[in-house]
C-alpha cells in the first residue's frame, strides 16, 4: 500500500510569500501530495544569545531569518488547493494566546472545509518566549496543556465555558466551528512528551533520522498507548528534513534524506518499509533555488517516489 507523501510550503526568504506559497501549493496538490506543511520561526537573535535547539554555540541557519507566520502562510493556500491537508510541523503553540489560536484554527479548517492539521510542540527558544509574551519558557508544558484544553472547548458545542491560568471564558457562543474534528499531533522527545502524546493527542509527529531509531520510537509510543490503556489508534506524520542536492552525495558521513532525488527515495523507501508508518512529508524547501526549482525537485522526487512502489 502506497504511503501519503506531504511537502513543505515556501517559507524561506529566498522566496516572495504571496506569489510563491499558492503557486507551490496549486502544483503541489497537482502533483499528487496529499498534504502541505509550515513551520514556525519566530524571530531570529543577532547576537545569538542562545544556540540552535539551546545546544551551547550551535549557530542557527540562515533559512530561520524572516520565516513568515505559519497559519498566514497556510491560509494563502487554502483558496489554491481544493484537496491538500494543511499542517503545522510544528506550531510553537505557547508562544501563542489559547483562545485566540483556538479560534484562528477553526476558523481556517471551516475555510478549508476540515483540511486542517495541527502539529503542536513547546519549542526551545527563550528568546522567542521572551517576545511572545504569552508565559514564561519555564511554563511551557503548562501552557501547552492549557492550549490543547482550551481548543478542545472552543472546538466543539455552544455554550463554551473555560477558566484556567492563562484563559477565562464565560459561557459564550464561539464560531466559527471546525468542519470537523481537527487532529491534533504532537512530537514525543521525553517520557512525559510521549504521555502527553498518547493520553491527549491524535497522532504522533517525529523527524526520520534513521529508519532504525524511527522504528525504535515508534515502538515506544506503541507500548505505551498499549500500558495506558488508550483504545483509539495513534496515526502518524513523518517530517523528512531533505537536504538536497542536484549530485549525489558520495561522502561516508551522509545523513538521512540527504543529496540527490535517488538517495532521498532510497531513504523514504527504507524508512516507510522499516517502520510501517503511513504517511512521510518532505521539508525540502530550504535548499533549493527559488519556487521553480521546488516544484520541479517536488515533481521530480514524487515520480520517483510512487515508481519504487513507495
Amino acid at each position: 500500500m502506497a504511503i501519503r507523501l506531504g511537502l513543505s510550503l515556501p517559507q524561506a526568504r529566498q522566496y516572495d510569500i504571496g506569489r510563491d506559497v499558492p503557486d507551490v501549493a496549486r502544483a503541489a496538490e497537482q502533483i499528487g501530495y496529499e498534504s502541505l506543511w509550515v513551520y514556525e520561526r519566530a524571530l531570529f537573535p543577532e547576537p545569538q544569545t542562545q544556540g540552535l535547539y539551546g545546544v551551547p554555540g550551535l549557530p542557527w541557519p540562515e533559512m530561520y531569518r524572516g520565516v513568515p507566520e505559519p497559519l498566514v502562510t497556510l491560509t494563502l493556500a487554502v483558496s489554491a488547493t481544493e484537496r491538500a491537508r494543511l499542517g503545522t510541523s510544528v506550531l510553537v503553540a505557547p508562544l501563542h494566546n489559547p483562545f485566540q489560536l483556538a479560534k484562528s484554527l477553526a476558523t481556517l479548517d471551516a475555510a478549508s472545509g476540515g483540511r486542517v492539521v495541527v502539529g503542536l510542540g513547546t519549542g526551545w527558544s527563550v528568546d522567542e518566549y521572551a517576545a511572545a509574551g504569552v508565559a514564561p519558557f519555564e511554563e511551557r508544558g503548562r501552557v501547552l496543556d492549557e492550549i490543547l484544553d482550551v481548543s478542545r472547548a472552543v472546538w466543539g458545542p455552544d455554550p463554551v465555558a473555560y477558566e484556567g491560568r492563562i484563559t477565562k471564558i464565560p459561557s459564550a457562543v464561539i464560531g466559527p466551528k471546525p468542519a470537523r474534528p481537527i487532529p491534533v499531533m504532537l512530537p514525543a522527545n521525553s517520557k512525559k512528551a510521549m504521555t502527553r502524546l498518547v493520553d491527549r493527542a491524535d497522532g504522533w509527529m517525529p523527524i526520520a533520522m534513521g529508519a532504525g531509531q524511527l522504528a525504535t520510537q515508534w515502538r515506544q509510543v506503541q507500548d505505551l498507548a498499549a500500558e495506558r490503556g488508550r483504545t483509539s489508534p495513534v496515526d502518524s506524520v513523518v517530517r523528512a528534513n531533505v537536504q538536497y542536492s542536484a549530485k549525489a552525495y558520495d561522502g561516508a558521513d551522509r545523513a538521512a534524506f540527504q543529496g540527490n532525488v535517488e538517495q532521498i527515495v532510497s531513504d523514504l523507501k527504507e524508512h516507510a518499509d522499516e517502520t510501517g508508518l503511513p504517511e512521510f512529508f518532505l521539508e525540502l524547501q530550504g535548499t533549493v533555488r527559488d519556487a521553480q526549482e521546488l516544484k520541479d525537485v517536488a515533481a521530480e522526487l514524487y515520480e520517483a517516489a510512487r515508481a519504487a512502489g513507495i
